[in-house]
């Protein structure tokens, strides 16, 4: 057999045709996935988030004050949200609630008017640097938007700003890229190695002819998925604590809040993923779709989570679709942690959807292994 035969290059390109057309769900996963892409890249990635919520604490009310609002919504970065007190302008910093809270003092007016030139304390939530960025430097432009409603005789040329900005980066003062990106990667981590595992597991019995034997023993769906999801637990825990080892020794990642309380938490999100991919397992028919169904869940819950790219800054659509992945949640529940030192009452909002979502998927991933046992 020599040379090249265009019959029987026919003949096998025939055959992989109709083993192609035999697995539509393949077919239609490989087109579907560039164009996922192609509508996440092109709609939902925005580096230059606008409209970012931010609280107000301000007792003066002055007319000045009512013009520096106005300046600062005007930017498109700012939404002011009013605060009735500092705890609670503190509880919404810490929940993320808000990117900012900005604090005019007291007779803020007089101050002006006596060319005292008084400060505006500006509180920014610096666990997200690329959020707060370009909203900050905004700043700099708004010192003169009093120049009109000044007293004649600060009207001056040249003059100096009639008040000054003064901006503090909570939990990250020197707004260093490090501390967002390490403790993210945490989450990112966790979501590759756990699914993929057991987004495998039936899928590799399957094709290996161990599924008939798991098939024919006495035992039910939620036992199998149950015994196939705990051993990974454990080995997620250890790259928990192998990661944390070397953020805090490698990278000075603080950890200003509890351990335990983030091991509860990280260990409800390694059984979310693990759930998932248990569930892919059942709907795969081979190990090519089972990795297609991964990849098809893990690149939105990457871009959408705010990992890469600012949350606030994706369009509403965006955001929503993104709140469904327990990756979103896990990544604000271990910032805040690490970060911000939260407790239990503040990352409680983004423990329950991980719940809710571990719930719906390993039901689903029941329902389906009952079928496959049909």
């Amino acid at each position: 057999m020599t040379g090249f035969s265009w019959r029987r290059f026919l003949a096998v390109l025939r055959k992989e045709w109709i083993q192609v057309r035999r697995d539509p769900m393949t077919l239609r996963l490989i087109i579907a996935l560039p164009v996922m892409q192609l509508f996440l890249f092109g709609y939902a990635i925005n580096a230059d988030p606008k409209h970012l919520p931010t609280g107000l604490l301000s007792a003066d009310h002055s007319r000045y004050e009512r013009t520096i609002i106005a300046a600062l919504e005007n930017t498109g970065y700012y939404v002011i949200r009013p605060m009735a007190s500092e705890a609670a302008a503190e509880q919404a910093l810490a929940e993320g609630d808000v990117y900012f809270v900005i604090n005019i003092p007291p007779n803020f007016e007089r101050s002006i008017d006596r060319g005292e030139v008084p400060s505006i304390l500006v509180d920014a939530d610096g666990t997200d640097p690329s959020a707060i960025g370009n909203a900050t430097a905004a700043l700099d432009t708004l010192v003169t938007v009093l120049d009109r409603d000044l007293p004649p005789v600060l009207r001056s040329e040249p003059a100096p700003p009639p008040f000054r900005f003064t901006i503090h980066a909570r939990y990250n003062p020197e707004r260093l890229t490090v501390l967002n990106i390490v403790p993210g990667l945490l989450c990112i981590v966790l979501t590759f190695s756990t699914l993929i595992v057991t987004t495998l597991s039936i899928t590799r019995e399957r094709e290996r002819g161990t599924m008939e034997n798991l098939l024919a023993m006495p035992v039910r769906p939620v036992e199998v998925m149950v015994a196939k999801i705990v051993p990974y637990i454990g080995v997620g825990y250890l790259q928990v604590v192998l990661i944390l080892a070397i953020s805090a020794l490698v990278f000075q990642v603080p950890i200003r809040g509890s351990v335990g309380l983030l091991a509860i938490a990280l260990g409800l999100f390694i059984a979310s993923n693990l759930a998932l991919g248990f569930a892919f397992s059942t709907i795969a028919t081979n190990q090519m779709q089972a990795m297609q169904l991964a990849q098809f869940t893990l690149l939105p819950s990457i871009l959408l989570s705010g990992f890469m790219f600012p949350f606030a800054g994706m369009p509403v659509w965006a955001q929503w679709f993104g709140e469904i992945f327990p990756t979103t949640h896990a990544l604000r529940i271990v910032r805040g942690v690490l970060l911000k030192g939260n407790g239990a009452a503040e990352i409680l909002p983004e423990i329950w959807p991980i719940a809710a979502f571990t719930l719906v998927v390993a039901a689903a991933a029941i329902w389906f292994y009952r079928e496959t046992l049909d």
